[in-house]
């Protein structure tokens, strides 16, 4: 399928406390994003936070932000950290005890969410997102998202920004996004003021805030896919919830008319996420092994260092000679890994080892047939060629966690070999399934058996979600542990 007759659908499915976001290209799950009231991603939140600890050593100091564990700023991420050039070409970095001290306040951004053991990744250099721009308050001059590839409206982009920056006299820098291609300088010129407004609000709330709080929180994640996930291919947004439909119909009045045509609230009894088989999409996604269509598959093992990916021939016999066979094989483990890759959020370095081919054209081409298939994935990555022991390097940026970590935990059941899914998962899950049958069936309550972690977690953090469903579908519901349920194992009766 060409990247031309590329069309996008965005679903969105609300529940009790968490809300998952899908993007589809031609009815295929690309991208998932979930959110949970519990946990909360913290990327592009602002807060005045203390230095806790500095270490030369390092180049870094430890920010106390209020959260479990503190956050990382390495030198190169504090504003008034300019490299200077040590006149060999390289550039020197200054002493991180030149910039920051022990019990200074500083006011930081996260660029990473906690990452496994790894708190938060911070800078200082802000940077505030709206729909067609990025405003670089600490920044100057004008960036072009490397998407817009047409010379003449990079051009002419630059130029409407330089003039709007230089004749309204409004100080920093912007990043031109991807959505701006083609829009007018008056549509440059307000996403610009908004964004103004914005970071004046922002350092008038920092100045009266105290140390190791909150100071700007990014948009939940509704309205966070308007603002970022929406591209010209979008053709449809789907929407299970009648509030957050509201929400959303709210802002893209006020800040994207444009997009209020295609946002639609989602209200027949099939789960929304049941469409084009996004629910099921999302389990194989944390599944290790990937069947190719030709009958090959695809390994994925994904480690604290790296991610590694190994592609077998399997039942595939092929039509001509082993050469083709491995080939073809390749070509079509190439685009499967692409969309795996953004499917999962995989990654820091990752590792391919493609089947051994002979001809160094087919070599060339299932790299040509990777790099494309990774072209619209939003995520900067860096990808090297066919190492002689048929390895392909590369590196992905992930800023949050994988799809795995989020949903999946170790196993107890195997010292952490494999993993199984969390108990507040399962209680999603749960929610999910009193849902379904309440749209199909009639009944007087609902039993659930589980295990009993799960219900534990359903009388504590989860109760408030419980007495959700209970008002929604207008039962009660009874909960029973079972001591043989293994913790991704439960029932819904109907009673």
């Amino acid at each position: 399928m060409t990247e031309e007759s590329s069309k996008e659908e965005i679903l969105i499915n609300v529940t009790p406390r968490e809300v998952r976001a899908a993007l589809l290209e031609n009815g295929i799950l690309q991208e998932v994003t979930i959110e949970r009231a519990a946990r909360r991603g913290l990327i592009s939140n602002i807060y005045k936070g203390k230095v806790s600890r500095v270490l030369p050593g390092m180049q870094a100091a430890f920010i106390d932000i209020g959260l479990e564990r503190t956050a990382f700023l390495h030198v190169s991420d504090i504003g008034r950290g300019d490299a200077s050039d040590n006149g060999n070409g390289d550039q020197k970095l200054p002493d991180i005890r030149e910039l920051v001290r022990e019990g200074q306040n500083v006011l930081v951004q996260v660029v990473k969410d906690p990452l496994g053991t790894k708190g938060a990744r911070l800078t200082t250099f802000v940077s505030l997102p709206s729909r067609f721009l990025v405003l670089l308050p600490m920044g100057s001059g004008v960036g072009i998202s490397a998407r817009i590839e047409e010379e003449a409206e990079r051009e002419r982009l630059r130029r409407e920004l330089e003039l709007i920056l230089d004749g309204d006299g409004l100080p920093g820098g912007v990043i031109v996004r991807t959505a701006a291609e083609g829009v007018s300088r008056d549509a440059l010129r307000t996403d610009l003021a908004f964004l103004q407004k914005v970071w004046t609000a922002i350092q008038e709330t920092a100045r009266f805030a105290a140390t190791k709080t909150l100071v700007h929180e990014d948009l939940p994640l509704p309205i966070r896919v308007l603002r970022d996930m929406v591209t010209g291919d979008v053709e449809r947004i789907l929407v299970d919830s009648e509030d957050d439909f509201r929400k959303m119909c709210a802002f893209t009045e006020s800040f994207l008319p444009e997009l209020t045509p295609i946002i639609a609230h989602y209200k027949r009894r099939r789960p929304i996420f049941d469409l084009h088989g996004t629910e099921d999409e999302i389990k194989k996604a944390l599944e290790r092994s990937i069947s190719l269509k030709s009958g090959g598959y695809v390994i994925i093992d994904q480690t604290e260092a790296m991610t590694t990916i190994d592609v077998n021939t399997g039942g595939y016999v092929g039509y001509r000679n082993l050469e083709d066979t491995i080939y073809r094989t390749n070509l079509e483990a190439a685009v499967t890994i692409a969309r795996q890759l953004r499917l999962r959020n995989l990654g820091g370095i990752i590792i391919i080892d493609f089947i051994d081919m002979e001809e160094p054209e087919h070599r060339d081409r299932v790299i040509e047939a990777l790099e494309q298939s990774m072209s619209r994935d939003y995520a900067r990555h860096q990808l090297t060629p066919v190492s002689p022991l048929g390895l392909v390097e590369m590196t992905r940026k992930r800023t949050r966690e994988s799809l795995q970590h989020v949903l999946c935990e170790d196993c107890d059941h195997c010292d952490g070999r494999g993993f199984t899914m969390t108990a507040e998962t399962v209680c999603f899950e749960i929610f999910r399934e009193i849902i379904r049958q309440h749209r199909q069936f009639q009944f007087d309550g609902v039993l659930v058996l589980a295990h009993q972690n799960v219900i534990d977690l359903l009388l504590d953090e989860e109760a408030g979600g419980l007495v959700e469903i209970e008002e929604q579908i207008g039962k009660s519901i009874r909960l029973q542990p079972e001591s043989l349920y293994l913790k991704d194992q439960f029932d819904v009766v109907l009673i």
